[in-house]
């Protein structure tokens, strides 16, 4: 199990939470840390059980559930099992279930005014084959244009991102593409770019796609820190000189910019994205098959 929160030395005792699926769980543990991360004075121990693909899995998981509800905190449990027989199972525990597909599903197919397929792991399966073909073409570009190791086929890009060194360029390059499908590049912003406020070389006949990445210099130095200590590379006197350089460049060229120091890759993601849209309403553009 892994904690929510450290556990508190001489506090209550943790409270164990469960996410439950027929597929990867990875909607049921985002949805429902969404909600635990609401009560930051508890302590949680949280597990993942994934692929609960039969009735017979299904009726050990609430084994498993009714064991631990015989200690000292009843725990919770988060569900998007799709499969009817495998929820009507796992809903027999003694253990408390939030069980959000059960709880939106009907709804959805009344309004719809069709039933749905109820099947496990059409969200995070394959699925739709050409969007996850996309996607995995999308994962290989961002690999490929990863710290402006080449600019081949650089038109194909949906979204260059620019930037010192360490101030999140990959991370974000790599969630635009796997989750969403983006052909990002990412080229790093060194000494020699930031002589002038020009656009560096590579990218300049592709303002449009760029987006800039800046932080505070004081995360940028504690970051930089980590991979190479007490270097010039990693002194907050560096790390303000690149960051205003940067920020220069970006102010001329009117990039879209967006400030890592304080967000999650989700959120610079839904930044870039957001942006992306809007400037494609501008231009009157249609997105590239399979990106938003």
């Amino acid at each position: 199990m892994s904690s929510v929160a450290p556990p508190a030395g001489d506090g209550p005792p943790a409270v164990p939470v469960f996410f439950l699926s027929d597929s990867t769980g990875i909607s049921a543990e985002l949805m429902g840390r969404a909600l635990l991360l609401q009560f930051p004075d508890l302590v949680f121990e949280t597990e993942l059980i994934p692929f609960i693909s039969s009735v017979e899995m299904a009726r050990d998981v609430v084994a498993k559930l009714d064991e631990a509800a015989q200690g000292p905190v009843m725990p919770l449990a988060f569900t998007t099992a799709a499969d009817t027989e495998v929820r009507d199972v796992l809903l027999t525990s003694r253990v408390p279930i939030i069980d959000f597909f059960g709880m939106h599903m009907d709804r959805v197919e009344s309004l719809l005014g069709a039933p749905g397929v109820r099947e496990a792991r059409r969200l995070h399966g394959v699925g739709d084959v050409r969007r996850y073909n996309d996607r995995m073409a999308a994962v290989e570009f961002a690999i490929e244009h990863d710290d402006g190791q080449t600019f081949r086929a650089i038109e194909r890009a949906d979204v260059i991102l620019l930037a010192p060194s360490r101030c999140g360029k990959t991370p974000t390059a790599m969630y635009l593409a796997l989750q969403h499908g983006l052909f990002v590049a990412n080229y790093p912003l060194v000494d020699e770019d930031l002589e002038s406020t020009d656009l560096p070389r590579p990218v300049r006949d592709h303002a449009a796609k760029c987006f800039g990445l800046t932080t505070t210099v004081t995360r940028l130095s504690r970051v930089r820190q980590e991979r190479r200590p007490n270097s010039r590379y990693a002194s907050e006197e560096q790390c303000r000189y690149e960051l205003r350089q940067a920020i220069a460049m970006y102010d001329r060229h009117k990039l879209p910019t967006v400030d890592t120091s304080a967000a999650s890759v989700e959120e610079i993601a839904a930044v870039v994205i957001q942006t992306l849209a809007k400037l494609r309403r501008r231009q009157g553009t249609a997105p590239r098959r399979g990106t938003p």
